[in-house]
């Protein structure tokens, strides 16, 4: 079973869908004792940091994805759940510490000319793990749908397992060991999205 936390993210359904169309028995978590002996774990997320991370201490999930991460098992962040991964984020003034599993902070994208804020739409990524387990029947320069104006920046680029241009190059997905997290919308991208999350799926078995 992989869990799904519920803490009112605008793109819990869409993700809840897709994870179901790739085979997965999802539950939808609201509370630390529902995840049970889950194998998996998955963080969606639409909006602002500060209310991401304000909603999953509220239903003190905040503490139980970071004791489920220390537990090895498969674990995935989208988009904001991406961010909250961090320590801190620029967004808004944000005064809301994240998970800190990974040091670094969340950036806006700088204004340039004929820079739209926030990226909206199609872009392409840039595998740069190929070992990574989530692009497994990937190529390289695949697109996929990004809907934000901020995103982290990593200390250690060492995790970093795709890149996208937007303005610069930015960390559009992240791995260590049992944490994967994407700043783009797999329930969003289509077959490439569906691929990577029958992917994550697979190694929750």
């Amino acid at each position: 079973m992989i869990a799904l936390l519920d803490y009112g993210s605008g793109n819990l359904r869409s993700v809840h869908k897709s994870l179901l169309k790739v085979g997965a028995d999802v539950r939808l978590v609201q509370r630390p004792e529902e995840i049970g002996a889950a194998r998996a774990m998955v963080l969606p997320g639409v909006g602002a940091f500060d209310d991401c991370i304000h909603s999953l201490q509220k239903q003190d999930l905040l503490g139980a994805a970071k004791v489920f991460i220390q537990t090895g098992k498969p674990f995935l962040g989208i988009c904001v759940g991406y961010q909250a991964l961090f320590e801190k984020s620029e967004e808004f003034n944000s005064c809301a510490a994240g998970l800190g599993v990974f040091p670094g902070k969340v950036v806006r994208f700088t204004d340039q000319p004929g820079l739209k804020i926030p990226q909206i739409g199609w872009n392409q990524i840039d595998i740069v793990q190929p070992a990574c387990p989530l692009y497994r029947g990937i190529a390289s320069g695949s697109y996929v749908y990004f809907v934000h104006s901020f995103y982290p920046q990593p200390v250690d680029v060492s995790i970093v397992a795709t890149r996208t241009d937007y303005g610069a190059p930015f960390a559009s997905s992240v791995w260590r060991d049992n944490v994967f997290a994407t700043q783009f919308h797999p329930e969003k991208s289509q077959n490439v999205g569906l691929q990577l999350l029958k992917n994550f799926v697979e190694l929750a078995k």
